[in-house]
């Protein structure tokens, strides 16, 4: 690997040349930020945004970007970090809880508590 000159659209990217293969890459190659036109600061504030919860729209305020970046960003994002987790394999005894919502009630927990009320009809 030798240095090769820096990237055409971001001077302060420095690019390499493979000896090998004769290839040309820069650090981002290969990663879920290559080939985008946004700056390495700009992918870590708005993944930092994103770890406050912050939605889109205000992820697009923060960086002064447009709303449709910010989506394709996001979006790449959460993409790349669920890309990298090792699948889930289970293995012996696994346990589960199970969750019971009456969906006819949801968000009236009265309605709920009525319903199983000692005497109550169905109850």
């Amino acid at each position: 690997m030798a240095r090769h000159g820096r990237d055409d659209s971001q001077p302060h990217r420095q690019r390499y040349r493979c000896s090998g293969c004769g290839a040309r890459f820069d650090d981002l190659t290969g990663t879920i930020l290559a080939g985008h036109h946004q700056p390495l600061r700009v992918w870590v504030l708005c993944l930092y945004l994103m770890g406050l919860n912050l939605s889109n729209r205000r992820i697009a305020h923060e960086l002064d970007l447009g709303a449709s970046d910010v989506q394709a960003m996001t979006e790449a994002l959460r993409q790349g970090l669920t890309a990298k987790l090792p699948p889930v394999i289970l293995q012996g005894e696994v346990e589960i809880d199970e969750v019971y919502v009456v969906a006819g009630h949801k968000g009236n927990p009265a309605a709920v508590a009525k319903k199983d009320a000692p005497g109550a009809a169905g109850g």
